[in-house]
């Protein structure tokens, strides 16, 4: 009996050992997805809106490509609802997690916990107020991309009148770099006065309704500057219901296909390419590389995108949701 146990037991082992080495996953043939069948969780702001689903979209597409499981979730921009998605993913066993963050200081908690559970954390979009913890942050170079929407803006609108700015979510940087940016250039010209600035935390609907009451208290504006597309469809929205779409030139930031219709149809003047598509990818394709040699492939941890300008002159360019055609 102890020698026919014997030798179940080492069998067994063999059994284990071989189904061991299944489920790690070496490396496959084109050196990459070394946990093959391993979850990649990717985490959101809000798709409904075009550029988070195509950020969501794509990211999730490369994951697959790269031999690994995949899901998206969404954290509204909610800290809270971020934290559980956090929690879910490291109860999931995760091999790593790309995450839009939800608060540049408040979201630092939800990849501290991803850390200390041994699961890389890669940004996307919008950074964290802390380095050191994620193993890289992608993001678009927002202070070129106003820079250069801005310049457009004053072609556009002309260098002397008042105008409005629509402000994107406090709790994001992205839209301080951005207002920035445009202050930068526009307070060059000393005849154009800013007499209103309104929160419309990337909304479409706030942007609406904040136009409509920012053109209440200044009939007489040129011109409104977006730190997004959503907003700055809003805000034609309201122009075209108070009837000053002709009087009034609007500007975006993000490179959404509705923005770039809105461009072809003449009522958006321009907006400003983030590269979602290329960032979000390429976050996946550091993801796999820390997985499997424990370094990303990038020289530094923060990384920026330069984003490009379109207008009616190289807007049947635009081949693909964020994408022009090189």
């Amino acid at each position: 009996m102890n020698r026919k146990l014997a030798m179940v037991l080492v069998a067994g082992v063999g059994i284990s050992l071989a189904l061991t080495g299944c489920s790690a996953g070496s490396s496959d043939s084109s050196g990459s997805g070394s946990k093959k069948g391993g979850l990649i969780s990717i985490i959101v702001n809000d798709p409904s809106n075009p550029y988070w689903q195509t950020e969501g979209k794509v990211a999730s597409a490369e994951a697959k490509s790269l031999g690994y499981k995949s899901n998206v979730s969404a954290s509204k921009g909610d800290t809270n609802t971020e934290s559980n998605l956090i929690d879910t993913a490291i109860t999931n066993k995760s091999v790593a997690i790309i995450l839009d963050p939800a608060n540049a200081s408040g979201s630092i908690g939800a990849v501290k916990k991803a850390d200390a559970a041994g699961i890389p954390v890669v940004l996307v979009n919008a950074e964290i107020n802390q380095t050191g913890l994620a193993k890289a942050q992608l993001v678009s170079n927002n202070a070129q991309g106003a820079a250069i929407g801005a310049q457009q803006w004053v072609k556009d609108v002309g260098d002397s009148g008042n105008y409005a700015e629509l402000f994107g979510a406090p709790s994001d940087n992205n839209a301080q770099t951005r207002s920035n940016g445009y202050k930068t250039v526009l307070s060059q010209y000393p005849d154009l006065k800013e007499v209103a600035k309104q929160v419309a935390n990337w909304d479409r609907t706030q942007g609406h309704d904040k136009t409509q009451s920012i053109l209440q208290a200044n009939p007489d504006i040129k011109g409104i500057i977006a730190g997004n597309d959503e907003m700055a469809l809003g805000a034609i929205a309201a122009l075209k219901e108070s009837g000053k779409l002709d009087q009034v030139k609007v500007g975006g930031f993000d490179g959404s296909p509705d923005a770039v219709d809105a461009i072809k149809a003449g009522e958006l003047q321009y907006t400003v390419l983030q590269p979602v598509a290329t960032f979000a990818k390429k976050a996946v394709q550091e993801a796999d590389s820390y997985i499997r040699t424990g370094k990303t492939g990038a020289s530094q941890e923060k990384q920026s995108f330069d984003c490009i300008l379109i207008t009616k002159d190289n807007a049947d360019d635009f081949t693909a949701p964020f994408t022009l055609k090189q």
